[in-house]
């Protein structure tokens, strides 16, 4: 296993070279339990709710079952983060999977995990900016700009951001995640006070159930709940993640859950089913009853701000999966270096430019496609070295310890596999061409080790 952490006056080059500059490879750690809460909650609440629960109801039109769903996926996203948690708190290094699977797997298994989470994160990039830009052109002063220019700018405009430093990206993350929380509230409320939906006759029966329906769903769901786990990319960066990261973790996926049930709990009280799969934008829909003409364009600038803070928060984290591979090895070391405000600038290019070049493509399902199978791929891998570091490293201090282990984390493989075979077979080109790239992936990788 790669354990190259190095303190902060170490050297990463010209060992002999007495003009050489010292290059830091350690993060700062700038990043406390504000940032953490707002890394979960603003990981997860985005674009997402205001168009996914259309795409639910058109899949799974029953108003209860539309609620059962939404509440099963959150509380999968607890089980899911329990080995997780576990391993950030019990081994803090930047990478979020990748250094976990590191550690417990060695670097053939960390190599495949990081290589899965970063095609993730760097599609997350892509269709978040794709998202951001058809909001931005809902609103109006960029009406005209096309989504493959627009898109790509938007990641680059965030990749500046960053580039100043971490505290300044940590700060703006944290504002977002609170107004978007505040918006959502507000929201909530103004649903709630619009008269109730007045649903078709008792003979209008919703069409049966498939299987395909189903996934669709799920699908749709699970991806509105991603970025739950955002805060374990930074725990080398947080002061005492041991203690923070269970309580911000947790805390911030029940959290999203209530608002996630409420706000769909809302749209059915003041539309039908129907009428939410009818709208690419059921909220707005909803709230044009108290708003008028003007509640698409109040929602459209929510949703714009919302999306363009996720795609913020992404462009942080996958850098860190990027200097965490390449402080042992698996990336150019280049890429590892730090700049003495705390940020890993080679890192956040690495991952950026590709970001935006997928951004560029303008394919929003495309894009969520190719995201969803790569998440439950990495979160397998991430149970599966929690449960081996158990068994290897058993008196590893583990400041959270998942409760009645290892069953939440069996579950949550289970639970990740069977919803991977689902879309294996429902999309079998996108999920198991994404199989295969890794798959080949990782044989180079073992081979090159042997030699």
């Amino acid at each position: 296993m790669s354990t190259n952490a190095q303190t902060p006056e170490e050297m990463t080059r010209g060992a002999g070279d007495p003009g050489a500059a010292v290059r830091r490879t350690t993060l700062v750690k700038g990043l406390g339990v504000v940032f953490a809460l707002a890394a979960t909650v603003g990981g997860m609440v985005g674009q997402g709710i205001l168009r996914t629960p259309g795409i639910v109801a058109g899949a799974v039109p029953d108003p209860t079952l539309i609620l059962v769903m939404w509440t099963v996926v959150g509380l999968l996203c607890v089980l899911d983060a329990c080995a997780h948690v576990e391993m950030a708190a019990a081994t803090p290094r930047a990478g979020g999977p990748y250094a976990f699977a590191n550690r417990s797997f060695g670097p053939a298994g960390g190599m495949i995990t990081g290589w899965a989470d970063a095609l993730s994160a760097i599609s997350a990039i892509g269709f978040l900016a794709v998202v951001s830009a058809e909001f931005i052109q809902r609103v109006g002063p960029m009406a005209g700009a096309p989504i493959s220019v627009l898109a790509p700018a938007i990641v680059l405009a965030f990749l500046g951001v960053n580039l100043i430093g971490t505290r300044v990206g940590g700060a703006s993350q944290t504002l977002g995640s609170l107004l978007k929380g505040l918006a959502l509230i507000a929201i909530i409320g103004l649903l709630v006070s619009s008269p109730p939906a007045e649903h078709g006759p008792a003979g209008d029966l919703p069409p049966a159930l498939t299987f395909g329906a189903l996934v669709i769903a799920l699908r749709a769901i699970r991806n509105t709940y991603e970025g739950w786990n955002s805060a374990t990319y930074f725990c080398e960066e947080m002061p005492d993640p041991g203690r923070d990261l269970p309580r911000t973790v947790f805390g911030g996926i029940v959290l999203v859950t209530v608002v996630y049930v409420a706000i769909n709990a809302a749209l059915l009280y003041a539309m039908s089913p129907a009428e939410m799969a009818a709208s690419n934008l059921p909220v707005a829909e909803a709230m044009r009853s108290l708003l008028g003409d003007g509640a698409e364009q109040v929602t459209s600038i929510f949703a714009a701000i919302s999306a363009l803070a996720v795609t913020n928060l992404f462009v942080m984290f996958c850098s860190r999966i990027a200097f965490g591979m390449a402080r042992d090895g698996v990336l150019p070391r280049a890429l590892s270096v730090v700049s003495a405000d705390g940020a890993p600038r080679r890192a956040l290019l690495a991952v950026a430019l590709p970001g935006a070049a997928l951004a560029a493509s303008g394919s929003y399902q495309t894009l969520l496609a190719l995201s969803v199978p790569s998440a439950l791929v990495v979160n397998i891998l991430v149970n599966l070295a929690a449960l081996r570091l158990r068994r290897t490293e058993p008196d590893l201090p583990r400041p959270f310890r998942t409760p009645l282990f290892p069953l939440p984390i069996i579950f949550s493989t289970l639970i990740s596999l069977a919803l991977l075979i689902a879309l294996a077979i429902e999309t079998p080109g996108i999920t198991l061409g994404f199989l295969a790239v890794i798959g080949v992936a990782a044989l180079v990788r073992i081979l090159t080790l042997r030699r």
